[in-house]
């Protein structure tokens, strides 16, 4: 792992350790965002399957219906019968925080709270094969939504579980062991300034005493 390029004094050790605190204590943070994105995504998924498996199969009981009115109608008449509408309904969309993830929320809304209002036609020409589709779709359409409210919040939970995993991965194999080598580096290169200033100043005293008293600061035996 290369060292950064900075300069190897004691101030910047000091602030490259506050750095690497941060760092750890951010590495630990962004761990917990990770792993809590994963336990919500993991229940989500299990919610859109079991919504999925449920809508689809009533989706094929609709269509089932519908193929059965088409049998008992004619198609200008099943044509005409779905052609004009009595009320619109229409989705209003909020936004719900999830571990800094916006997911959305779908709500449902309808111009008229009438049950009788989801028929767009008279009751005297159609079969109740048609009804029977048109009620079937109409309490689908709930869990339609529900279903889209799901798996939109799953798509955007996995793109932040992606962002959250690459920073995590950043910070534990390329930030964190470069500040750890970065420091070491400084402390290194400090106690070898410091040993070579100690061999200095022996060096001067040495050469003092030797030109004050003519001693060099070795012993000599006499002979």
């Amino acid at each position: 792992m290369a060292v950064m390029n900075v300069s190897p004094t004691r101030m910047q050790m000091t602030a490259l350790k506050k750095q690497l605190t941060t760092a750890i204590r951010g590495h630990k943070m962004l761990k917990d965002k990770r792993d809590e994105l994963m336990r919500q995504f993991i229940e989500l998924v299990g919610m859109n399957r079991r919504l999925r498996e449920s809508v689809e199969k009533r989706l094929a009981e609709s269509s089932a219906f519908f193929i059965s009115a088409s049998a008992a109608m004619s198609k200008k008449a099943l044509d005409s019968s779905l052609m004009s509408q009595k009320s619109k309904t229409g989705v209003e969309t909020t936004y719900k925080n999830v571990m800094s993830v916006d997911v959305p929320q779908f709500e449902i809304c309808r111009e008229s709270e009438n049950q009788g209002d989801i028929y767009p036609y008279g009751f005297a020409f159609t079969s109740f094969e048609l009804d029977n589709a048109v009620e079937s779709l109409n309490e689908l359409l709930p869990d339609l939504i529900r279903l889209a409210e799901v798996e939109k919040s799953c798509e955007m939970m996995a793109a932040e579980i992606e962002r959250t995993r690459r920073r995590v991965n950043s910070l534990e194999h390329v930030m964190i062991p470069r500040y750890e080598e970065t420091i070491k580096y400084i402390a290194m290169k400090l106690e070898e300034n410091d040993r070579s200033s100690r061999t200095r100043l022996m060096k001067v005293k040495d050469m003092l005493l030797d030109k004050a008293h003519n001693y060099s600061g070795k012993y000599s035996p006499k002979e």
